[in-house]
């Protein structure tokens, strides 16, 4: 408002409140679409007062009408009833209270909350919050499951007798809601983001019983649409409706048509997990009972072969045949070495024969200087020189005669 005040000259409050009536009186008529609670219409009364709410937060306004304006609707509007009001900001400055004076208000038809809902849906759609991938799977067996229902309604108990007959140890942490009206949003969002942030629910049903499509508007606000998008915990839509689905249907991990389909979806049956048991067992029992006989055939067949009966004629075929081809070898051996004997008595007998020896033996003599040297001719002595003389039985000491060297012809 532009003014300059301070702690030691301050504004009384009736001149602010008199201000902010001046700033809300030039504001200009708006239209407003909200859901009407407190009905107030006083016999005789030429005004009617209301509160609008807005069905997605909790925020509401004071609205008042004459009542000419609302006996133009009066028979299709009530509490409960959305509608779209005409009206102009006005400002009560002895109670420093804002509200709407209405002067046109119209009801919103079930045809146009369905157009909207298809656009939200679209917008929605188009984000990716209704995408398959983004699915989580259900657990098999929920240890603990969240439920979120009206407090001691039909949904409840059809979930909670239906699971617990099916699977009676399974466990429910139960979150009691308004499922219609004003406060049926916020409480189920909050109720649904509680049950999200406890680390042992393993799954959340979100159910109510079947209804109009105004009853049904709460699940599919974008508020609980988002949500239930953000959610780590599955999230199941358990709402008995019309053929028009809400978009928790589309946003959640599951649907289930009724509260009872919830609890057979998401809870198995004790019975027949027992029987399906059983007859993987048999089944099992069967299989190993067949690689048995399987095997059992496969080992009498290999210990009727003839080399199984009689281990040992293998060996004993093979034995006669080691015993011939051992002595083979020794005979081949024998020849050899008999060969070998021969031919080394040959040639020792060649050695011999040429040997220096044996010719010694024949009665020869070989002369040898003193340095060793073999006499070969009568030129390689001198007279009266001393030579050794080897024959067979040993060697002595000769002397060459002066006139005994006589050189050969």
């Amino acid at each position: 408002m532009g003014l300059t005040t301070s702690a030691e000259a301050p504004l009384p409050v009736g001149e602010v409140s008199r201000l902010i009536g001046g700033w809300v009186d030039r504001l200009g008529a708006v239209w407003v679409e909200g859901q009407i609670t407190q009905l107030s219409r006083r016999p005789g009364a030429g005004v009617v007062f209301m509160t609008l709410r807005d069905p997605s937060y909790d925020i509401s306004v004071s609205v008042t009408c004459y009542r000419q304006v609302f006996d133009a609707v009066a028979d299709v509007v009530s509490e409960g009833a959305r509608v779209v009001v005409r009206a102009k900001p006005e400002w009560y400055a002895p109670r420093g209270q804002l509200s709407l004076r209405a002067t046109e208000m119209k009801p919103v038809g079930i045809g146009e909350l369905l157009a909207r809902l298809e656009m939200l849906k679209r917008s929605l759609g188009a984000e990716g919050l209704f995408a398959l991938d983004r699915k989580k799977p259900v657990p098999f067996l929920p240890q603990l499951i969240g439920l979120v229902c009206g407090r001691a309604s039909a949904a409840e108990r059809d979930v909670l007798e239906n699971a617990r007959r099916r699977w009676p140890a399974v466990r429910f942490e139960v979150r009691n809601v308004a499922v219609q009206g004003v406060h049926a949003v916020p409480q189920v969002v909050q109720a649904v983001k509680e049950l999200d942030e406890l680390p042992d629910v393993d799954v959340i049903i979100v159910a109510r019983g079947g209804g109009s499509v105004e009853d049904l508007l709460p699940f599919s606000d974008e508020q609980l649409v988002r949500a239930v998008a953000e959610c780590r915990t599955p999230v199941v839509s358990a709402i008995g409706h019309e053929p028009d689905a809400p978009l928790l249907d589309l946003v959640a991990d599951l649907r289930a048509s009724t509260p009872t389909d919830a609890a057979k979806k998401v809870v198995p049956d004790v019975g027949e997990e027992l029987d399906r048991v059983a007859g993987l067992r048999d089944r099992a029992l069967r299989t190993v009972r067949g690689l048995l006989d399987r095997e059992e055939r496969g080992l009498a067949h290999a210990l009727a072969r003839p080399v199984m009966e009689h281990p040992r004629r293998m060996v004993e075929e093979r034995e006669t045949e080691v015993d011939a081809l051992l002595a083979r070898g020794r005979r081949v051996l024998g020849h050899l070495l008999d060969r070998a004997d021969s031919e080394l008595a040959h040639t020792r007998a060649r050695v011999v024969a040429l040997s220096p020896a044996a010719t010694l033996e024949r009665g020869y003599a070989v002369l040898q200087r003193a340095d060793g040297a073999v006499v070969r001719s009568p030129e390689e002595v001198a007279a009266d020189e001393e030579l050794r003389a080897r024959v067979s039985g040993g060697d002595f000491a000769v002397r060459v005669a002066a006139d005994g060297v006589v050189p050969r012809p």
